[in-house]
């Protein structure tokens, strides 16, 4: 089969089917639950031929179900992002920290990690609903205007940071939205120098919320731990001195726990 345009060059390690079939489950999103056989072809870069060969081989494994012609996604499929969770040492010992965080603050807590340009959410205790998106694990927001974002951006070296940041869209959110990659820049170093990120309405307006980072055993920032509010709520004084305390306590409880891990 033809290498589709866009795709990566090809290499002795490089398996072609398994990249499409992975961009065929990829097709699918909150937005498109259920496409038809052009409409997944047309969203993975395939054929017809070759979408329609990839869907019915996950459909046989389980992952994709077909009524009429419409294709969706199965509950199985939760198992490989299941697999990811069960692997990562976060999964497992963060939770009883993050609840005392949440019970602390009567706010939500999260943890996310770096993907890109974007923090993908693995935790999260949810107390009230804040934010017009629904946030849940595996849920994807910009790095560069989210807390846990600029605390991410801020354990990395300078260089891949800037990278980042050119590769984001830095469009504003809202009125109070940072967009000009030199402020930006300094905004992560003073996140790097003070070891938290505090952002107000740059992400959706009424939002606010602080970060601090995780790191493991070798002092590398592998994570981020948020708590999130709204300013009719929180002032900008209890963010900073009574849930920012809670955050680093907890941020440290895990951090330590990884390293002896």
């Amino acid at each position: 089969m033809q290498q589709n345009p866009g795709e990566p060059r090809q290499g002795d390690s490089y398996v072609q089917s398994l990249a499409r079939g992975l961009s065929t489950i990829l097709a699918f999103g909150k937005e498109h639950p259920q496409l038809t056989l052009s409409e997944v072809a047309a969203r993975a870069g395939l054929t017809r031929a070759g979408a329609r060969r990839i869907l019915l081989t996950l459909e046989k494994l389980g992952y994709v179900k077909q009524q009429g012609r419409l294709f969706s996604l199965t509950p199985k499929i939760l198992d490989l992002g299941y697999s990811y969770l069960s692997a990562t040492p976060l999964w497992n010992l963060s939770t009883p920290y993050m609840e005392e965080v949440a019970t602390a603050t009567h706010e939500a807590c999260s943890i996310s990690v770096l993907e890109g340009t974007e923090v993908v959410y693995i935790l999260r205790i949810a107390t009230h609903r804040i934010m017009t998106v629904n946030l849940s694990i595996g849920s994807r927001l910009p790095a560069w205007v989210t807390s846990m974002g600029r605390v991410l951006l801020a354990g990395l070296p300078t260089e891949k940071c800037r990278e980042i940041l050119s590769d984001s869209d830095l469009s504003p959110l809202t009125e109070h939205t940072v967009t000009d990659i030199e402020q930006l820049q300094d905004i992560i170093t003073q996140t790097r120098q003070q070891g938290y990120a505090y952002v107000v309405q740059e992400l959706e307006e009424g939002l606010h919320s602080i970060a601090v980072p995780i790191h493991d055993r070798d002092r590398n920032v592998i994570a981020a731990m948020n708590v999130s509010g709204h300013i009719a709520r929180n002032s900008r004084d209890e963010m900073l001195n009574e849930f920012l305390p809670h955050l680093l306590v907890a941020a440290r409880k895990i951090s330590n726990t990884l390293a002896r891990i």
